[in-house]
């Protein structure tokens, strides 16, 4: 493995939590001797150095000139038997940015004079737990996804990956490989001998592809969790947009009024539905706008439907579809994306004809009925979206699904080049390139480039 770009060696620090105020804050110091380059601005020096793993002390930091900065707890990791696999120690202190500011120039230096540890990279701290063989690079990667969790499900989701459930089925896979190419080796090796060729096992071959395709599909649903799906609330003036809008939110966000066209612009915001990530868009009525305005509302409206996963166009059951709704729905009645919602259903008169909006979800804002059925038909029409629980690993890695693609595609190559009975050296090329494949994906293959590239998405102090 290639070297990276950081030093792993050097001693780092970092914040590890949100840098805003709040009752306690954390900062992460590691790396080799790091308990005794802190034991200085600690103001129980010796306490601190005989401080045994996973063990705190109580103390004060002080800087280079004694002065003290924060009362803490320093809680101490011995090597190996850390998160990055190098002595470390994680300081409590309260969440005064001032604060901060002056621990972590205490530490890193300040007034150009080298501070005891440099300051950490993005996502530095994993890239040692890696390099340290504490987790494979599909674990690593989760730390990140798990960070950027926007939902309980997408928690989960990130939890399984965390705990190896994609790194176990990609080396259970690998060793199947390896069999095969052992097989392979023993007849490449005693060509020349009385040893009898044994046919490539194209079963096997079939059994570890489906395995791999299957794992490749699950990065629709990865992709779902981490992204979100875009849904974007559409209809006439007063259909009851705005109120599901705050709904959903459960904030009184955007204006309700029996007044037309007060929402001139769209709203958004990140919520979860049934623990499905959604950024939810409120929009401008759709009529013959009376203003430029409300004309100009009206037409991002209409590029928000057009960007939309899901398209919710809501008519209000106290007025009943117009012709301006039933061109509206004509015209994207084909369309998967979208979902007619009749709202208001509280006030539904008896004479109203909800025959015409087929397959439409009824639905009240104000006593909230129906938004369990509204969140099951969401979920029918996102590709991807978990019903229960899921099933078995599931990736959001765009890295992993192409170097599934990868091995699925070596493999195809291997059962072509059976079937047209080419020499078996060829053949086992092409298992070593779906191994290959594979190992990139747990990081027993990689390069400092697709390291440097893993890790600078990751937040500082992580």
């Amino acid at each position: 493995m290639q070297e990276v770009k950081y030093d792993t060696e050097d001693r780092i620090a970092a914040l590890a939590t949100a840098w805003s105020p709040s009752a306690l804050a954390v900062i992460r110091v590691t790396g080799p001797g790091a308990v005794e380059a802190l034991a200085p601005l600690f103001s129980r020096p010796s306490a601190l150095v005989e401080a045994k793993g996973h063990t705190a002390v109580h103390g004060h930091l002080v800087d280079q000139r004694g002065k003290v900065l924060d009362e803490v707890l320093a809680t101490v990791f011995r090597a190996p038997r850390s998160y990055t696999g190098q002595d470390s120690v994680e300081l409590s202190c309260h969440g005064s940015l001032p604060g901060l500011k002056r621990i972590l120039a205490a530490l890193t230096g300040e007034g150009g004079q080298r501070g005891l540890f440099r300051p950490a990279g993005p996502g530095e701290f994993t890239l040692r737990a890696f390099m340290n063989g504490k987790l494979d690079l599909t674990r690593a990667e989760a730390v990140q996804e798990l960070v950027a969790a926007r939902t309980e499900t997408a928690q989960t989701l990130a939890l399984h990956r965390l705990s190896g459930a994609v790194e176990q089925r990609i080396r259970t896979l690998a060793n199947r490989l390896l069999d095969l190419t052992a097989l392979l080796n023993i007849q490449l090796d005693y060509a020349e001998d009385d040893v009898d060729t044994v046919p490539v096992p194209l079963g096997l071959l079939e059994e570890v592809r489906a395995e791999l395709a299957l794992l490749a599909a699950s990065f629709q649903t990865g992709r779902v969790y981490q992204e979100g799906v875009r849904i974007v609330l559409a209809g006439r003036t007063n259909a009851g947009k705005s109120s599901l809008f705050n709904q959903l939110l459960k904030e009184d966000r955007s204006i309700v009024s029996d007044e037309h066209g007060t929402t001139r612009d769209w709203l958004e915001s990140w919520v979860s539905l049934g623990g499905l990530p959604v950024r939810l868009f409120d929009t401008a009525g759709l009529r013959e706008a009376e203003g430029v305005v409300e004309r100009e509302g009206i037409r991002r409206t209409h590029e928000l439907i057009e960007a939309a996963d899901v398209i919710l166009y809501l008519v209000a059951s106290d007025e009943g579809p117009n012709d301006e709704d039933r061109k509206f729905l004509d015209l994207w009645s084909h369309d998967a994306r979208l979902l007619p919602v009749l709202t208001k259903t509280d006030l539904l008169t008896p004479h109203f004809q909800g025959s015409e909006l087929t397959g439409a979800v009824l639905l009240s804002s104000k006593t909230g009925v129906g938004l369990s059925d509204l969140e099951s038909a969401v979920k029918a029409r996102v590709p991807g979206a978990v019903r229960s629980g899921p099933e078995g690993p599931v990736i959001d890695s765009l890295r992993q699904k192409n170097l599934l693609d990868r091995a699925i595609a070596a493999l195809d190559q291997v059962k072509e080049g059976t079937d047209l009975g080419m020499p078996l050296d060829m053949v086992a090329l092409d298992v070593k390139e779906a191994l290959d494949a594979l190992g990139e994906i747990t990081g027993e293959v990689t390069t400092s480039d697709i390291l440097d590239h893993m890790f600078s998405r990751f937040c500082v102090g992580k």
